[in-house]
């Protein structure tokens, strides 16, 4: 333990409890688990978080950041809105299907029985990627793609397909691959 860096543990604790929300069965996981897992003690995962909610919160951050970042990324390549809105849709279903572990959190089963505000937490991650695809949709109507009274129910949609597409994953032990089929549902879904 003295060995490593700091922040090098915390990132370590994190990465094994990503490892773990893997499992398709989909279990609790406890503190003492997930300490188990890397050899250490259960105080010395709070010696870096003071509880399994913050350690919930740092998975949080890290999707947020690679969504938002990813995000902002295909915006400023592309100028097309139904363009944008494709990549988003296709970025975040190979988001989960490369993180089916992150993807436990994505669709709230990893926080059940967990501290509320995580849930809430990921409500707002959710409202976030509704008003990206809002944006996007509003620059395809700039476009001559939709209209514009349509936005708020295509981005809301839009949101609740890839939601869908998640718990799938999910729910096939990680299977049913998230982007499946996703070509030819997303153009349907993106159709002017």
């Amino acid at each position: 333990m003295a060995s490593t860096k700091p922040g090098q543990r915390k990132l370590q604790i994190l990465q094994a409890l990503a490892a773990m929300l893997e499992q398709p069965k989909g279990e609790k996981i406890t503190t003492a688990a997930l300490a188990a897992k890397l050899s250490v003690s259960e105080a010395a995962l709070y010696r870096h978080f003071a509880s399994k909610a913050q350690m919930f919160e740092g998975l949080i951050e890290f999707i947020e950041s690679s969504v938002f970042g990813l995000f902002n990324q295909i915006v400023e390549r592309e100028d097309d809105g139904v363009a944008q809105a494709h990549a988003m849709l296709q970025m975040l279903l190979s988001f989960a299907a490369n993180n089916p572990g992150m993807t436990r959190v994505l669709i709230g089963d990893a926080l059940v029985g967990e501290d509320e505000r995580l849930q809430l937490r990921m409500n707002q991650f959710y409202d976030k990627v509704e008003l990206a695809f809002k944006g996007a949709l509003r620059v395809a109507v700039t476009q001559g793609h939709g209209r514009e009274e349509d936005v708020t129910a295509r981005a809301s949609l839009l949101v609740s397909y890839v939601t869908g597409r998640w718990h799938r994953f999910a729910k096939s032990g990680f299977r049913q691959h998230p982007a499946e089929n996703s070509g030819l549902q997303l153009s349907l879904l993106l159709a002017a």
